[in-house]
């Protein structure tokens, strides 16, 4: 089923099914984003996002991660389940991971528990959980 975005006039909302589910669950392990030694996030607090066949995948609270490390970017991209992600980069001193990070901020209703939550590309950091 697809219906308009009440906040975003004209992007199209798709609604999670049996085709295309989408759920959003507590992980009750710690999870630590690192990149090399340098800790990115800590956190007691995430939530996983299951959706469809892809990969789960973990989001942290931004209160739980080095918000001074993170950049904002000009990138977004559009999911029709989930709303306009922004991305952010992580600044390592002379190191820059760009695109590294991305945030829903204003979801859609499948993926509210995730508003304001920061998810981190596996490529380019390590996800422990613990």
């Amino acid at each position: 089923m697809e219906y308009e975005s009440p906040s975003q006039k004209g992007a199209i909302m798709k609604v999670p099914g049996p085709d295309h589910p989408i759920h959003v669950e507590a992980n009750p392990k710690r999870v630590v984003v690192s990149v090399g030694d340098t800790k990115i996030a800590d956190s007691r607090r995430t939530m996983t996002l299951r959706e469809a066949d892809y990969p789960p995948v973990t989001y942290v609270p931004r209160a739980d991660a080095e918000m001074q490390l993170l950049k904002k970017t000009e990138h977004t991209t559009h999911c029709p389940y989930k709303g306009d992600a922004s991305y952010f980069t992580i600044a390592l001193g002379n190191r820059e991971l760009e695109n590294a990070a991305w945030s829903y901020e204003h979801p859609y209703p499948p993926a509210l528990q995730v508003a304001e939550y920061l998810a981190f590309y596996p490529n380019q950091v390590t996800i422990e959980e613990r």
